[in-house]
């Protein structure tokens, strides 16, 4: 009796649809074009939860919260620790971080620890502080102070951030947010990655991409600093000494 009793139950739940989501999200821009006017460009991200491909439920219910984390290039970054010996200060400790985030944004749709637990943020690398504790030749209590610190000064230029209530719900299943890009945003490939959490769960994500890349005389100058650093040297210096004579001659007269 009692297997029947499961066997029934089990079919059941087989007979009702499982409820699944999907996003689908968009970026105001997929190019942002570095001058020498830049001074920085304002993004918006936008989507709508829609039911999977295949599901058969018509529409999606929430309440749900979003989570979109924007993520520039990454680099290898070196946090150094100065300390004042015989009154000269000099570098004694350091810590170096291999692909290292050279920018990033945290909006989200109420406060971070209302929407999950900090190990969920923690593993999908959704804290700034996640990028701080990743294995290091240093061990883990260098690795997470320096990183912290590196954190810190990053957030002071404006590179790192979290914007709680950065995102907003214009009904039960659309969404918005904005973010200003700084002027000193560093160029290369960018990812905004969007988290749907519902009762404390991922239960979809998305990635989209856009590009911020210098145009002009910038975009000439990065090239060739890159390409050919010896001879952007010599053409550096050969500018300053040009700029000095020049300069010698105009307040001799």
């Amino acid at each position: 009796m009692n297997r029947i009793v499961v066997a029934f139950v089990i079919l059941l739940f087989s007979l009702i649809p499982a409820a699944a989501e999907r996003l689908i999200s968009g970026i105001s821009t997929d190019t942002v074009q570095i001058t020498s006017s830049f001074d920085g460009e304002r993004m918006t991200f936008y989507g709508t939860i829609a039911p999977d491909a295949g599901a058969e439920q018509r529409y999606v219910e929430g309440p749900y919260h979003a989570v979109i984390v924007v993520m520039g290039p990454t680099q290898d970054r070196v946090a150094r620790k100065k300390t004042r010996n015989f009154g000269i200060w000099l570098n004694t400790e350091q810590v170096e971080f291999q692909g290292f985030p050279s920018y990033f944004h945290v909006l989200s749709s109420a406060r971070l620890d209302d929407i999950t637990d900090v190990n969920t943020l923690t593993t999908n690398f959704i804290l700034p502080e996640s990028h701080a504790i990743s294995p290091n030749p240093a061990g883990w209590w260098q690795t997470l102070t320096f990183g912290r610190e590196l954190i810190r000064l990053m957030s002071q230029e404006g590179l790192f951030g979290v914007q709680e209530t950065g995102v907003n719900f214009h009904s039960d299943t659309f969404y918005s947010a904005q973010l200003i890009l700084p002027s000193n945003a560093p160029p290369g490939p960018y990812i905004a990655q969007t988290y749907l959490f519902r009762d404390g769960e991922i239960i979809a994500r998305k990635s989209d991409g856009f590009a911020v890349r210098k145009i002009g005389f910038e975009r000439f100058l990065a090239l060739a600093s890159t390409q050919s650093p010896l001879l952007y040297g010599l053409a550096c210096v050969v500018l300053a000494l040009f700029t000095g004579w020049l300069g010698g001659v105009m307040f001799r007269r």
